[in-house]
């Protein structure tokens, strides 16, 4: 196309109004400057799009051909701009959020239950995975948003702290009553055990490892799960000792259904909340659900 959009438009409205002098009323552009305008944009085709009557211009049957297709293509713009418009005033739009199925259990859907509610004409994706791989999501463009655990680095990246969570190991009452009984201490517990953790991708697993290495704990038997649930319901059949975050338990551990091994040290509580990426500027979806965020547990 070697003439632009505004071209178009001269020729889109002198063909409705038949009339040079009524198109450059409705344009409000000089009648010399829309002849001039016709003139380039037929030299630009190589044919005449008008021949001139008693009452002003009239296409010809080139000019027709091309107004058939120029026609479609601004009722298309009008119908966008009107589509856009109304989801404006409604306050459509899509929110890409990415996330670890466990947050996404334990914290993201409280959040999301009620901004739904608030905002029932945004569009939600959901993405889950471990937080180095949201964070990557974040990099490329491919979510507008992440609920994770707060990383070292945070280049390009804000971060709204919304709580903190505490790492802790635990069993039910008959797993540590059998490694009792086979004459294991309680500061052996975490050595003479099997020990269920997250597989090795995952942050917490990252964390915990740390954790292991720093206070000289030598893992002999573990098994690697992919996720929060399958560790606490794993934990409570008595298949091992999970390293699981004591607020996803914690009608368990008021029950009695699981017991918190007690460490000489303990683990450094963890921070989590939103990111997004501060280079780029946010859709209005995405605005609507930071400042709906921010706001929530004023």
């Amino acid at each position: 196309m070697n003439q632009n959009l505004s071209s178009y438009r001269i020729f889109y409205t002198v063909a409705n109004a038949g009339n040079i002098s009524k198109a450059a009323k409705e344009l409000y552009i000089s009648q010399p400057a829309i002849s001039k305008s016709i003139q380039k944009l037929e030299e630009s085709v190589g044919c005449k799009l008008f021949s001139r009557s008693s009452r002003g211009v009239v296409l010809t049957e080139e000019g027709k051909l091309l107004y058939e297709h120029v026609s479609d293509a601004f009722e298309t713009l009008t119908l966008g701009e009107e589509k856009l418009r109304r989801s404006i005033e409604l306050g459509v739009g899509h929110l890409k959020i990415g996330v670890s199925s466990t947050l996404c259990k334990y914290l993201l859907l409280p959040y999301l239950k009620e901004f739904i509610r608030q905002n029932p004409h945004i569009s939600i994706s959901i993405t889950c995975q471990s937080t180095n791989d949201t964070l990557k999501l974040l990099e490329d463009n491919k979510i507008d948003i992440g609920l994770i655990g707060k990383p070292g680095s945070l280049k390009n990246i804000h971060f709204d702290f919304l709580e903190e969570i505490e790492d802790i190991f635990v069993a039910t009452k008959d797993y540590l009553r059998n490694l009792k009984a086979r004459g294991v201490t309680k500061n052996q517990i975490l050595q003479s055990s099997t020990l269920m953790l997250l597989d090795k991708n995952n942050m917490t697993r990252q964390y915990i490892d740390d954790y292991l290495q720093e206070n000289q704990i030598q893992v002999r038997d573990s098994i690697d799960i992919s996720n929060m649930d399958l560790l606490i319901d794993f934990a409570r059949i008595s298949v091992g000792v999970a390293c699981v975050i004591k607020n996803f338990v914690k009608e368990d551990l008021e029950s009695g259904a699981l017991i918190e091994i007690p460490l000489g040290i303990p683990i450094h509580k963890r921070e989590v909340g939103f990111a997004y990426k501060t280079n780029i500027h946010p859709s209005k979806s995405l605005s609507d659900f930071i400042e709906f965020y921010q706001n929530y547990n004023k």
